[in-house]
């Protein structure tokens, strides 16, 4: 093996991006969200580049892995997986009740393979999309993801508005609490975006609320645009069952309704809208479960949490062979995991409904070409080489300083909530 090929360097860069006060079944989102830039770097000064959620655990780890991960060949992923698996043990990993994935492992998995595939991309002058097999398409569907929201944009000034914003700037500072202000929410994001269909996250209200607030939107939209709705497992299976029969034919799928598996399954067997998930059939050892019980029919897949974009290839094989449709989670994110998530979306052969994405949220970015631009709700797949898009340094700079300035180490929702709400709590089922 030459020795230009091997990794010689792993930077890992803990950053802090404004985020405005979207409201969830956890609680209230913080003004800042945490994310981690690794970079690999080979010694023949060729650089991959990766993205993922943060978090102080998370960010350790990837510390205890540096030794690990320098001297390896990038293209030889089988072995670093295994290398990585061997250091860091999966064994306490849960990914937790709260609706973010809280495992270790599946998470550094995710960061290094994105920039391993970065790096034999440019070595082989090909993008990821190419080394996952290939273009099903040339452009990505995404749907609209809308909030409750309390008013402002996050960030430094806390819930702060920029009076000068206009369009969809000055829409994602604007409350929306009220059915009439999803819709209005709603309706700027898709004239600025383009998007087809819509999911409103939901875990917030009394599901008489969120039901409202759907059919609000159907009203608004008609038939032709798919909707869905996110209560985020909070119900339970009678609420969602009874809930549900009030939305059949509104849908396009109804997202964790409830949680674990066996609820799903018996809330899926008395609906007939759809059942989506990315809480209860999260990983491979889920899907005996899943198929057993008939928990879902929809897995939504985030290359963040199973453990990277060639495993996302595996379940979709797996999803297609037990007739389970396929989508993709999102979360707060940049445009490194947009642009890993997008040849991914291009690489599987039968997406089956739009993706999600927090993208129009953010306010910020971290790589040097700039936002990435939606054209009728979707986006191009990046045609250079590994995944098409580079690191702007100072920009890199600015948000890890950032970082040390918001003070964050974990994402709590609940204690944001706190702040505004003194003695809530977060509730793992609520109605």
């Amino acid at each position: 093996m030459k020795k230009g090929l091997t990794i010689k360097e792993m930077h890992i860069t803990p950053i802090a991006i404004k985020d405005p006060p979207l409201l969830n079944a956890a609680g209230l989102h913080a003004p800042y969200a945490l994310r981690t830039i690794i970079e690999l770097v080979t010694h023949d000064g060729i650089s991959g580049i990766s993205e993922i959620p943060g978090s102080k655990v998370v960010n350790d780890s990837l510390e205890t892995v540096v030794d690990t991960v320098t001297g390896t060949d990038p293209f030889h992923l089988n072995k670093i997986m295994e290398l990585l698996k061997n250091r860091i043990s999966a064994e306490s990993d849960q990914r937790g009740i709260q609706p973010w994935d809280k495992r270790r492992l599946v998470h550094i998995f995710s960061a290094i393979e994105v920039a391993c595939l970065d790096i034999t991309g440019k070595v082989c002058e090909r993008p990821v999309v190419d080394l996952l097999g290939g273009k099903h398409r040339d452009r990505v569907p995404f749907a609209a993801y809308l909030f409750y929201k309390r008013e402002g944009a996050g960030g430094t000034l806390g819930f702060s508005k920029d009076p000068d914003a206009e369009g969809w700037a000055a829409a994602r500072q604007e409350q929306a609490l009220e059915p009439d202000e999803i819709v209005r929410q709603a309706e700027v994001m898709c004239r600025e975006y383009g998007f087809q269909s819509i999911k409103l996250k939901g875990g917030v209200y009394h599901p008489e609320n969120e039901v409202e607030a759907v059919l609000a939107l159907r009203k608004a939209f008609g038939p032709e645009i798919p909707l869905r709705l996110d209560p985020n497992a909070l119900w339970n299976p009678d609420t969602a069952v009874g809930y549900g029969k009030k939305m059949e034919g509104v849908l396009e799928y109804l997202e964790d309704p409830v949680r674990g598996q066996e609820n799903m399954a018996r809330v899926r067997k008395a609906l007939k809208t759809p059942l989506a998930t990315n809480m209860c059939t999260t990983s491979f050892e889920d899907i005996p479960g899943s198929i057993r019980l008939g928990s879902e029919d929809i897995i939504l897949c985030d290359h963040h949490f199973w453990g990277g974009l060639r495993s996302c290839m595996q379940l979709a094989r797996l999803a297609n062979t037990f007739g389970r449709g396929l989508s993709m989670h999102s979360n707060s994110h940049l445009g490194i995991s947009l642009a890993a998530m997008v040849h991914l979306g291009a690489a599987i052969p039968q997406l089956d409904y739009a993706l999600d994405t927090h993208y129009p949220w953010q306010s910020e970015e971290v790589i040097a070409e700039g936002p990435f631009t939606f054209e009728d709700g979707s986006v191009a797949v990046p045609d250079g080489p590994g995944l098409g898009v580079t690191l702007d340094r100072k920009a890199l700079g600015v948000l890890h300083e950032q970082y040390h300035e918001c003070c964050l180490t974990e994402r709590d929702d609940e204690i944001e909530m706190q702040k505004i709400q003194p003695g809530w709590t977060f509730l793992p089922v609520r109605w």
